[in-house]
């Protein structure tokens, strides 16, 4: 897309967003209680650790999105009224208020912060920019510069798909919970339907690319794959950092963004969608939900076929050497309720999404979450384990000091199956 059509869209739109805030500020009500039901663990003590042990760009933005899920649920992707984007005081919620603290703004890729050389990673900040955006414009400025970054001048993978790395193309699955969240979220705010697209494209341009090959004959993971991990992904390709394993976080990280580009895109208003000038009309929304609904499933149902450690998704999914693991466990089974509770909230897309597999989806989730409750899997002081080493993912040594990534998953977990039990979803139960 050309640069300056981004452009363009950015500035008319800013002042819509500003004239319209005053309206939504009624709306902007945090959940009123977070926590309602017990998951078999202390909530409180993983969320004390998952906002104090992040110090780098993307745990920044998956604690923000954690909190956000969590005390401001009807405004989050997943809840009932998050468009238009509501105007909230970042001091009314823990999740603006965290976001404001984290948030340094600068050039892109650096845009939101400090990203290590990562496209993706600040960008994973960017609907709390958005949101934060609605009361102090210089958060939608940036969020603009960091989206127009991401679409127009990082590099790009021979297919297209937009490269997780700066300065070379690389695709990595996180990248997926990065970046076309963000981007999908900023396109409804802005009313910029070209970023929506782009979002929706990149999760099936990744999709593409990272899908592993399987073989029917003898599988010698991480080289080659069993055909019973049809549907998984690799985590990285590339020239830097290949990894040809199927990292059980790194699936998570692809299916969890994906879910939330998906909401985005059942809950964006039908205006959005004219079809005027080559633009999405409503016959490329309901395509492009199939589409979603069917990445994010088979990487669940590919998930759910891999053997398990005590209860927990091994770290690299199909190989017997590696433990079972939190996090990658946790994340997944959040989706695995996100896409079963949706499934089931929205007549008007019945047809899209009356494939999704909501039983076998809920008795894995709820397998997980029983999992951690009832095996000493969250310790008293409310750490996850055992977790993989966040920075070290072929570190066969499981990590009990507490991922900072991880605790946010299972805040994830928690404020889905919430979510999932208010919605009176078959299986899910308090």
């Amino acid at each position: 897309m050309p640069r300056r059509l981004l452009k363009w869209s950015i500035t008319t739109t800013l002042l819509l967003i500003s004239e319209t805030s005053a309206s939504n500020v009624q709306r902007a009500t945090s959940t009123s209680n977070p926590i309602p039901f017990s998951p078999g663990f202390d909530v409180q003590a993983v969320l004390a650790l998952a906002t104090s042990l992040p110090s780098h760009s993307w745990e920044y933005g998956t604690a923000s999105e954690a909190l956000l899920e969590l005390f401001d649920a009807p405004h989050a992707v997943f809840g009932s009224d998050p468009f238009p984007v509501p105007t909230i005081q970042p001091s009314n919620s823990p999740s603006l208020t965290y976001a404001k603290e984290k948030i340094v703004i600068a050039d892109p890729p650096n845009g939101l912060d400090d990203g290590d050389g990562a496209v993706g990673d600040p960008a994973s900040l960017g609907v709390s920019a958005v949101l934060l955006g609605q009361t102090i414009p210089s958060y939608l400025q940036a969020a603009a510069n960091e989206a127009s970054y991401v679409i127009n001048d990082a590099p790009k993978w021979p297919n297209g798909a937009i490269s997780h790395r700066a300065q070379y193309a690389e695709l990595w699955a996180d990248f997926v919970y990065m970046a076309p969240p963000f981007l999908a979220y900023f396109g409804v705010a802005t009313q910029n339907v070209t970023a929506l697209r782009v979002a929706v494209e990149q999760c099936q341009l990744y999709s593409q690319a990272l899908t592993a090959n399987t073989t029917t004959g003898t599988a010698t993971p991480p080289s080659s794959h069993s055909a019973s991990a049809q549907g998984l992904w690799i985590h990285i390709l590339g020239p830097a950092s290949p990894d040809p394993g199927l990292w059980s976080t790194g699936n998570a990280w692809a299916a969890a963004g994906t879910m939330r580009v998906l909401a985005t895109l059942v809950k964006a208003p039908s205006s959005l969608f004219t079809g005027k000038g080559g633009l999405p009309n409503e016959a490329w929304r309901q395509q492009s939900i199939v589409s979603l609904v069917r990445v994010i499933s088979a990487i669940l149902d590919g998930a759910i076929r891999q053997q398990r450690d005590q209860g927990l998704l091994r770290n690299y999914l199909d190989d017997p050497s590696w433990f079972g693991e939190t996090s990658g466990s946790t994340l997944l089974a959040s989706v695995a309720y996100r896409l079963s509770t949706l499934s089931l909230a929205h007549g008007s897309f019945a047809a899209q999404l009356a494939r999704v597999n909501v039983h076998g989806y809920i008795n894995f989730a709820e397998s997980i979450r029983r999992t951690l409750g009832s095996s000493g899997h969250i310790s008293s002081n409310g750490t996850a384990t055992p977790a993989i080493n966040p920075l070290n993912w072929g570190d066969h040594t499981p990590f009990t000091s507490g991922s900072p990534e991880g605790q946010n998953f299972v805040i994830l977990l928690y404020a889905a199956w919430r979510d999932c039990v208010k919605a009176g979803v078959p299986g899910c139960r308090a």
